[in-house]
This record gives structure tokens, sequence and C-alpha cells, in this order.
């Protein structure tokens, strides 16, 4: 059996215990393991698997758990390669209705929603936000946000954006899936994770429907307004005859931004 480290959600503290993952977190297969890659089906499975617990934490048990820190180091593997959602070390449990007083931010660079870096409040559609970088992760095998130089990054969603507004998003898959992959499959989960990391919470979907999606029982709305600005990915709305737009953009928290927990 594992245990998780105690997530202290004001009331005492919880223990999470389930099944010992002897094949560890997901990372080391995206980035530490250069001889054993994960198959398309099984990096598929795994999303699936993180999907449905954040949908269960979210949605489903009798309190909302915020689990503020969805990446692939903090995934676990078990013998079958079967996803699990672990580390609920900064973990915030709150009544249906009633917001998580969180005061400070917490989580890891290129995983932090915008809103949760001015405001300090993590929310439902934070993780939803952090989802989406775990989603770009799992498929491109690269991490959110690459240093190549002091004053040169790379942002992965930046990166998937350029690929599918050429017309050719399969460009930014993991090269180690060869062309070992399910076509559609992939297309979809890039898209989703775009549709995920915008920086509007209201344009983001709820974990209901990201399940939904993934098990193709609706249809991804359009994504043909996502813009690429100087500030980063923007969502740009029209609504109506004067032409008024809402532009949302999808900008990432600086490293200077006060951290907490992640690592």
């Amino acid at each position: 059996m594992f245990v998780s480290p105690c997530a202290n959600f004001g009331r005492g503290e919880l223990l999470l215990v389930y099944d010992y993952m002897p094949n560890g977190s997901l990372d080391k297969y995206l980035y530490n393991q250069p001889n054993v890659t994960l198959n398309w089906s099984q990096r598929f499975r795994v999303i699936k698997g993180v999907a449905s617990g954040l949908f269960y934490l979210h949605e489903e048990w009798e309190h909302v758990v915020i689990h503020r820190d969805v990446k692939a180091s903090n995934v676990l593997l078990d013998k079958d390669f079967n996803g699990r959602l672990g580390d609920f070390g900064l973990a915030r449990l709150c009544d249906r209705g009633i917001d998580p007083q969180t005061t400070h931010v917490a989580g890891t660079l290129g995983y932090i929603a915008p809103e949760h870096a001015r405001t300090g409040r993590a929310t439902a559609s934070t993780d939803v936000f952090s989802f989406g970088a775990f989603l770009l992760e799992v498929t491109c095998g690269r991490r959110p946000i690459e240093r190549q130089g002091p004053k040169d990054d790379i942002v992965l969603v930046d990166r998937v954006f350029v690929c599918w507004n050429r017309g050719n998003i399969l460009e930014a898959r993991d090269q180690k899936l060869s062309n070992d992959f399910v076509v559609g499959e992939v297309e979809l989960v890039l898209k989703l994770a775009l549709l995920c990391s915008c920086s509007e919470p209201a344009a983001r979907p709820s974990m209901r429907q990201v399940m939904q999606y993934l098990e193709g029982d609706i249809a991804l709305p359009e994504l043909s307004l996502l813009r690429l600005s100087p500030s980063g990915l923007v969502f740009v709305h029209d609504e109506g005859p004067d032409d008024v737009q809402m532009v949302y953009q999808c900008s990432y928290v600086p490293e200077s931004t006060l951290l907490s927990g992640g690592r």
C-alpha cells in the first residue's frame, strides 16, 4: 500500500491510502527513461485515468477537493501502467457551494492558472488549467515551459498553437511515438489542451465535459477564434453586429511569482 503526504484541510489531517505503484511517477517515462517509451495507448489510458480522478474529486465525492498541483510528476503508475493522481499535499477540501479559502499561490510554474496567480484563489477551474498543461506534457513529451537560456523560453502551449494554426497540430506530438498512434485521439487531446489552457475560467470546460470529450460523447467546440498575440495565446469572441470582442489572454505566470509547495 502507498500512503500519500498529509493533506491538511483545516479539520484535522487526512491520509490517502492506495495500492503500491511499482512503476513510479509518469514523468520519468516522459523525460528520464530514454530506453523506455510509453506508447500512445498507454498515454491515452493515463490521461483518461487522471481526468476521471479529477472529475470524482470535483463533482462526485460529498465534498469538493481542489488538487492544486496536477502534473506528470504527481501521477503514479501501477504495474499495468494505469495512472492515478497522487501527492495531495497541496490539496484543499470545501463543502459544495462554498469557495475554498486559499490565501497564497501554490503549485508549479507552467501549470498555474493566471487568476490563481493574481488572487491566490484555487478552484476546480484552476485544476482544469493545470490539467491542460498536463495533457500537453503527456502528448508532446515536453515540459510546459522549457528554459533555453536566460531570456529565451519555449512555452509549450504556444508551440502547439502554432502547429495547429498552420494545419499540422500532429507535428507537436512526442516524436518518440513515431507513427504508432491514433490520429484522431492525438488531435483531440491537443485541441482539448488548448481549450483547457484558456486564461478566462468561464471558457474552460469542467472535468465532466473533459470526460465527455475524451469518451467521444460530445464534440469539441470550434477553436477557430484562437489567436496568438504578443502577450500569448488569446481567445477572441465576436459578439453581435457591433463586433464587440472579448479577448481572453492565456498569459503565463512569471517566474518572480511567489510559489509555495511546487517542485
